[in-house]
């Protein structure tokens, strides 16, 4: 279950640069509008310290973390709901991605040109909500005019249908996202199969200057604030910082980690913010070849958990072998936590904890 993040935000605020840093690339972001004509994709591990842990007392070939999936998408520009610049591009590569990374400018550099001529996060935030919110109404009437069809006829479904998509097209209408729109548990997953973009998640993304590492600026200050208020998540980084960390060695990363009071590069605390961003955990396995991070929703069951791996582990589940790595580090190995009765072994009703390390039986 890999996830799919698209980083979004009006040109030259550093989009490339940190999906460049993401991603260990090495071209540079060229300093123009629409650099990104289509989008890259880059497949990013999720840092989970965890993993080297278990492999001190699990022995083994390669250990393999979870990932998430960024895509660079062309930066978008004021109008792009009506096609302006690459507007139409923009708006389908952002529909098929599970979580808006939105990056944000808050630095000034006269040498690298502002779109609207002067750094604002706030106004800036402001036009790519506007935009996703008039391509999201578009959506919205289209499902109030084929739901009206369905109410005529006296359908019970067609007319609660229609009272909603009327209510969300009045919600987007006041410049709100769909995100924020009240109701049921029903009427948000009938709204989920609309694909808005406004209801996707948001990790607003801070790019500052140098000298404003670690903890940001007034500007960075304004957008924390808002994702406060929003519930959004909301990372602060420096893109030509995060640059020079992914082309570093060890002992260099250390050193410019230390010259800016960095406990780790921020793309890490990104990527485990966008699997956050999306409700998901990871639980582990263990053997001789590998020690793996396996990516699935909080409050899966067990047997959901085993579908991951493959299809025919769900289809024949039969059960679990569970223990904990507090508990792995407490008894030194597996034959430890026998002795100690601390392997469990757990049915198809079983919720998988985040952590979790697990064999599991199965029969096809």
């Amino acid at each position: 279950m890999p996830l799919s993040v698209g980083i979004v935000g009006l040109p030259n605020v550093g989009k490339s640069t940190v999906f460049n840093a993401l991603t260990a690339g090495k071209a540079e972001a060229a300093n123009y509008p629409f650099c990104t004509i289509d989008p890259n994709v880059g497949v990013v591990p999720v840092p989970d310290e965890r993993l080297q842990r278990i492999q001190k007392l699990i022995q083994t070939q390669k250990v393999i973390p979870a990932i998430v999936e960024i895509v660079d998408i062309a930066g978008l520009v004021k109008g792009a709901s009506k096609g302006e610049g690459l507007g139409n591009k923009f708006l389908a590569n952002i529909r098929e991605t599970s979580a808006i990374l939105m990056m944000v400018r808050c630095f000034a550099d006269d040498n690298v040109v502002h779109v609207a001529g002067s750094v604002d996060p706030m106004r800036d935030i402001d036009i790519i909500e506007l935009e996703l919110v008039l391509a999201d109404m578009d959506t919205a009437e289209k499902r109030v005019k084929k739901a009206q069809g369905a109410a005529k006829t006296g359908n019970k479904e067609g007319k609660a249908e229609l009272a909603l998509a009327e209510r969300v097209l009045a919600h987007l209408a006041d410049g709100k996202p769909g995100r924020t729109l009240a109701g049921s548990d029903e009427e948000r997953k009938e709204v989920a199969t609309w694909n808005l973009l406004t209801t996707k998640p948001v990790l607003y993304c801070c790019n500052v200057g140098e000298n404003d590492l670690p903890a940001g600026n007034a500007w960075s200050d304004l957008v924390k604030a808002r994702a406060a208020r929003e519930g959004a998540g909301v990372v602060v980084l420096c893109g030509k910082i995060e640059a020079e960390l992914a082309e570093c060695g060890d002992d260099e990363r250390k050193e410019l980690l230390a010259a800016y009071g960095l406990a780790e590069p921020a793309l890490h605390t990104l990527a485990r913010e966008c699997y956050r961003l999306l409700g998901l955990q990871s639980y582990f396995t263990a053997g001789e070849k590998e020690i793996r991070a396996w990516t699935i929703r909080k409050g899966a069951l067990a047997p959901e958990a085993a579908g991951v791996i493959h299809t025919d582990f769900e289809k024949g589940f039969i059960r679990a072998q569970v223990y904990s790595l507090p508990d792995l580090e407490a008894h030194g190995s597996e034959a430890g936590l026998k002795a100690a009765g601390k392997l469990r072994m757990e049915g198809k009703t079983y919720e998988v904890q985040d952590g979790d390390i697990m064999h599991f039986l199965f029969n096809v």
